[in-house]
């Protein structure tokens, strides 16, 4: 894909799903939404809304995570309200809520990050860390509704998905967080499955060989990348490195790009349109894709693509719980100006 036929997907996009971002044309997300959490909240006993049902303002809001949390006598410290206390409707409820906040396909490698967790029960067996796809736990702030401002989360190991509403329009939706262990299930002894986030990777690792002993010494990173920051409002990346796409020939940036919607169509197709429209607006030619570590999948590597409006965080340096190498995934999409509606720039 050229960079032209790519700002005319990206233009395409804005156009079509930007109206129903902004306009709110026929059940969009954000309608979806209010009228999920509102099904998912009347569901509840007051003892099952004690957990579930905070304050917008609440500082749990921003308190987000993608690794395990538990007491040393594995207790849940996560805030919310478990799968594994919903009955069988109000599973299939919070199910609804999840779709309501992904694309399909979104919908399922959410799904099949939550089953990971048996696999890593089989593999860790007498683990200390708690691995239970029913450890998925559901976080509404303030009131759903049409009219009012409100939010929600749906939180757990390697998952954290993160929405604003106001006034029916989903005005946040990151940090949206896949993460994936085994990222690969089928190069685990006995097990079979195809890669679980596979737009994170293969794209990435594509455009890396595609560059040129130049391009490459700009981009490659001396180090790995930090690991992910969570709980903060705002991505603590610093200034924009590696190789800029205005540098890029065609073919590259069209990999670029191809790579970045990789991550916005794990939303819903308006938001990933009024992102991308975003990206567009304040310009491909400004992003920076950065890489470390080895260019095939068993090795470890990590990368970020970094844009006026946006960040790419993307790490898999450590082994599996089969002990296979580079074989669990880290990734997230965030607002530089700030994640969950807030502004701090």
């Amino acid at each position: 894909m050229t960079a032209k036929r790519l700002l005319l997907v990206f233009a395409l996009s804005a156009a079509l799903a930007g109206a129903a971002y902004v306009a709110r044309e026929a059940a969009p997300p954000g309608t979806r939404m209010a009228g999920d959490a509102v099904k998912l909240v009347d569901s509840m006993t007051p003892e099952q809304k004690k957990k579930a049902v905070h304050d917008f303002d609440s500082k749990e809001r921003t308190n987000w995570h993608f690794v395990p949390l538990q007491t040393p006598d594995k207790k849940p410290l996560r805030k919310g309200l478990p799968l594994e206390e919903m009955t069988a409707e109000q599973k299939q409820l919070a199910k609804e809520l999840v779709g309501a906040g992904t694309s399909d396909s979104g919908y399922n490698k959410a799904l099949t990050i939550m089953s990971l967790e048996s696999i890593l029960h089989d593999l860790e067996k007498r683990g200390t860390m708690v691995r239970n796809p029913e450890w998925y736990f559901f976080t509404i702030f303030g009131t759903p509704s049409r009219t009012g401002k409100w939010g929600w989360r749906v939180e757990g190991h390697h998952l954290s998905l993160n929405f604003v509403i106001d006034r029916g329009q989903v005005t946040a939706a990151t940090p949206a967080f896949f993460g994936a262990n085994p990222a690969n299930p089928s190069r685990v002894k006995g097990r079979t499955g195809k890669p679980v986030l596979p737009e994170a990777e293969d794209l990435a690792l594509q455009l890396f060989r595609s560059l040129d002993a130049g391009q490459r010494q700009v981009a490659l990173q001396p180090q790995q990348f930090e690991e992910i920051k969570a709980r903060n409002a705002r991505p603590e990346v610093g200034e924009p490195v590696g190789l800029v796409a205005g540098k890029m020939n065609e073919e590259q940036r069209g990999l670029l790009g191809k790579l970045i919607e990789g991550y916005a169509r794990r939303m819903p197709p308006e938001i990933a349109g009024h992102e991308l429209g975003r990206v567009k607006q304040a310009g491909l030619d400004k992003v920076h894709f950065a890489f470390a570590g080895g260019d095939e999948a068993s090795k470890p590597h990590t990368y970020r693509v970094q844009g006026p409006t946006f960040v790419i965080e993307f790490l898999n340096v450590q082994k599996d719980s089969a002990g296979n190498p580079a074989n669990h995934i880290h990734s997230v999409w965030r607002n530089r100006d700030g994640d969950f509606g807030l502004t701090s720039r």
